[in-house]
């Protein structure tokens, strides 16, 4: 489908024909017109599906409609900065030929960020992308316009939870008019998102694109290693090839410091990116991988959704991934588009069973590489029973109404 087709507002067209949209995106194309017609949505949606514009588009149009206030229109809560600081940007480019006006609000900045944005919100921008933390900060103050609120928008819910946030998403809700529209976006539909679900929307339509299994473009292998080899090989790995743009996914900070250390005395253009960095130097480590400057990123988990960058030729999980779902968001950072992509994966002894639950919602054993010969011998991959080559999960485009809030 045209975005031609979709009623959008002239000026919303003009921006998306700007950036090089012309045709929808399955999630867009279910969920746009059941948000311009007023309607709260639940919607299983993965990062790279397109999701971002198929709440921004139908919030922008109705927000045109509405003509220009100075009351907070849409709040849109998200889990980490660099989520918030992506939408912002598309926001940016979406809107660029409307009056509609945004801000991302999040901590880890000086003071002088928190009185701009204390500013944006008492006199009302027309959307605030936050994260629970500093929109609470905010919120507490009680100069944030939000009684004429007309959309509440959570993304990447699943993570929000995972990350804690449970509370605070229920204290900035009471803060919100109870007349409102409500869209919750994940990549997962754990219990625990229904039951959220249950308790901020109202009958909404279910919307399901996510697809459990990794883009087909997608060539994957794991290495069974001892942890002494990881490094050995990562470098064996980066230096066959030489490469413009790669993420190292680590579990921990302390693991990411440590191999962006070796692989900087190695003369490799690394750096790290996690929480421990202030946020301008998270964005400045961004900013130089994106135009090249830094040729390898060594990311943590946090990470994983919150990095925008196209063309990634290489994905190395250093340690499994907690997940199936988190193994598909990190290795989904690479062949995004129509382009083609590479991701290894190293397991340790102790990551085995981990690894094996993973290729068990893949729905297929991932193959195994073969360590170099200067290596030797990593340890014997042991299949426990019960698990790998189960069935992966898939999800269409439909649109059913199975889902109600209880009375």
């Amino acid at each position: 489908m045209k975005f031609k087709e979709l009623s959008l507002d002239d000026r919303l067209l003009e921006g998306i024909e700007a950036i090089g949209f012309e045709d929808a995106t399955p999630v867009q194309e279910a969920a746009i017109p059941v948000i311009l017609e007023g309607k709260d949505i639940i919607a299983s949606a993965q990062t790279g599906t397109g999701k971002t514009a198929a709440f921004l588009l139908p919030i922008i149009h109705q927000i045109i409609q509405v003509g220009h206030d100075n009351n907070i229109k849409a709040l849109i809560i998200v889990p980490t900065r660099e989520l918030a600081v992506q939408i912002d940007q598309q926001m940016e480019g979406l809107s660029y030929f409307t009056s509609v006006s945004s801000i991302a609000v999040y901590g880890g900045g000086d003071g002088s960020s928190f009185s701009r944005e204390k500013q944006a919100l008492s006199e009302g921008a027309d959307v605030v992308i936050g994260t629970p933390g500093r929109l609470i900060a905010h919120l507490n103050l009680g100069y944030v316009k939000v009684d004429q609120l007309k959309h509440l928008i959570l993304d990447e819910a699943d993570r929000m939870l995972d990350m804690g946030f449970h509370d605070d998403l229920m204290k900035i809700i009471s803060y919100l008019p109870k007349k409102r529209q409500n869209l919750l976006f994940s990549a997962t539909m754990p219990p625990k998102i229904r039951e959220l679900a249950r308790k901020i929307l109202h009958e909404p339509e279910e919307i399901n694109i996510a697809v459990s299994k990794p883009a087909e473009r997608i060539f994957q292998a794991a290495f069974i290693v001892y942890d002494n080899q990881k490094i050995p090989l990562a470098t064996h790995l980066l230096k066959a090839k030489k490469l413009q743009s790669v993420i190292v996914f680590c579990s921990t900070k302390s693991a990411a410091k440590q191999l962006a250390k070796e692989l900087k005395a190695l003369k490799f253009s690394a750096e790290d990116i996690h929480s421990d960095l202030e946020q301008t130097e998270r964005e400045h480590v961004l900013r130089d991988f994106k135009n090249r400057k830094i040729n390898i990123l060594v990311a943590t988990d946090i990470m994983s959704r919150g990095i925008d960058v196209e063309d990634i030729e290489l994905v190395i999980n250093y340690d499994v991934p907690n997940d199936g779902e988190d193994y598909i968001h990190r290795i989904g950072r690479t062949a995004r588009a129509a382009s083609k992509g590479v991701a290894f994966t190293f397991v340790n002894e102790k990551e085995q069973r981990k690894f094996q639950d993973i290729e068990t919602l893949l729905g297929s054993p991932v193959p195994k590489g073969k360590l170099p010969a200067a290596l030797g011998e990593g340890p014997e991959y042991r299949v426990h029973k019960g698990r790998s080559g189960g069935q992966g999960r898939s999800g269409g485009g439909r649109r059913k109404k199975s889902f109600h809030k209880k009375k």
